[in-house]
C-alpha cells in the first residue's frame, strides 16, 4: 500500500536543489484508472467539435418548384421536381446537420481521471517542482533557459498560479511548452505532455482535484490554508460560519451560502444559488450542516443524477 505522502526534490528556476516539497499520494500516486481517462478524454475531445456541419435537403434547396415533364407520355419515369436527391444539384438525403456532441461526464469521473494522469506522469518521473520562477519581466530566452536547466524536454505542461504573469507571458512562445492555469488543469493536456512542471503555488495538494466524496477542494496550498482557517472561524452560526457582507458580497473562503428564513444553504453551481440572499455563509456542508441548516430536495436529486 502506497504512503500518504511522497517526497519530490523541489528545484529552483536555475535547476539546482532547493529543498524537498511532500507529493500526496491521493493525487500523485494513485494506479492509473485507464478507461476512466479514456472516457474522460473522449468526452473532451468530443465537446471541441463545433457541430456547425449542414447540408440542404430537397425542401431546402433553390429552384425546382416546376414539374420538370409530364406525368405520362414522355417516355421518362415521373419526376416531380428536379430537386430530389438523386437528381444533380438537388437535395442530400439523409445528410449530416447541425449538433451538439457533447458527452455528460460526471465530476467524480473527471476528477479521478486528471489524478490518475498526474500519477502516471509521476510514477514515470516527470513531475518536476520548481520554488518560484522569479522573473523579473517576461522573457522568452529566460524562460528557455530554465526548462534547459531543469533538463525537460518535449511536450511540456507548466502549471501557473494565476498570478504568475511574467511566467505566463514568458513561456507562452516556446513551440513545445503548453502554459495552463492551476485551476484548468485537466487529463488531456497531462496526457498529452511528456512532463508537467508546478510551482509551489500551483502544485495540487491532497484534496484539491476531489475526494472520494467528489466534494470541491482548494487548487493549491494557498486555498487549502484558507480554506482550513475558514474552517475554524467562529461566526454567527459556530465554526466555519461568517456573517454576510454589508455589500452582499462572498467572505473569502466561504462559499456556501445560508438562507436563515428557510434554513436552507446553496452550493456553487445549484440551480438557485444566484438567485438566494445569503443572511450567513459557510465555509463547509458539514458546518451548514452543524448549524441546523440542510440541503434543498432539488440539490440532492440533482446530485443523484
Amino acid at each position: 500500500m502506497a504512503q500518504k505522502l511522497s517526497q519530490l526534490t523541489l528545484k529552483d528556476a536555475a535547476g539546482k536543489d532547493a529543498g524537498t516539497i511532500e507529493l500526496d499520494a491521493d493525487v500523485f500516486g494513485l494506479e492509473p484508472n485507464v478507461p476512466v481517462m479514456h472516457q474522460v478524454v473522449t468526452a473532451q475531445l468530443a465537446a471541441r467539435r463545433s457541430g456547425t456541419q449542414s447540408t440542404k435537403t430537397r425542401a431546402e434547396v433553390r429552384g425546382g418548384g416546376k414539374k420538370p415533364w409530364a406525368q405520362k407520355g414522355t417516355g421518362n419515369a415521373r419526376q416531380g421536381s428536379i430537386r430530389a436527391p438523386h437528381f444533380t444539384g438537388g437535395g442530400v438525403a439523409l445528410g449530416p446537420k447541425p449538433r451538439k456532441y457533447d458527452q455528460k461526464t460526471p465530476k467524480k469521473m473527471v476528477k479521478l481521471a486528471t489524478r490518475s494522469a498526474l500519477s502516471d506522469r509521476a510514477a514515470e518521473g516527470k513531475v518536476v517542482v520548481v520554488d518560484s520562477w522569479n522573473f523579473d519581466t517576461p522573457k522568452t530566452k529566460s524562460a528557455k533557459q530554465a526548462l534547459e536547466s531543469l533538463d525537460v524536454g518535449g511536450n511540456v505542461l507548466v502549471v501557473l498560479s494565476q498570478d504568475d504573469t511574467n511566467a505566463r507571458l514568458s513561456f507562452r512562445n516556446l513551440p513545445r511548452v503548453q502554459v495552463i492555469g492551476s485551476g484548468d488543469l485537466n487529463a488531456y493536456d497531462i496526457l498529452c505532455s511528456d512532463w508537467v512542471v508546478f510551482t509551489k503555488s500551483s502544485l495540487p495538494t491532497g484534496t484539491a482535484l476531489g475526494d472520494a466524496s467528489g466534494a470541491p477542494a482548494p487548487a493549491n496550498r494557498a486555498e487549502a490554508d484558507t480554506a482550513s482557517a475558514a474552517a475554524d472561524h467562529e461566526g454567527p452560526h459556530g465554526k466555519g460560519s461568517h456573517a454576510a457582507n454589508d455589500d452582499g458580497s462572498e467572505p473569502e473562503g466561504f462559499p456556501i451560502k445560508g438562507n436563515a428564513d428557510s434554513m436552507l444553504f446553496h452550493v456553487p453551481g445549484s440551480r438557485f444559488y444566484k438567485q438566494t440572499i445569503a443572511e450567513v455563509w459557510f465555509a463547509t456542508e458539514e458546518a451548514a450542516e452543524a448549524a441546523g441548516f440542510s440541503k434543498p430536495g432539488s440539490q440532492k436529486s440533482e446530485e443523484d443524477q
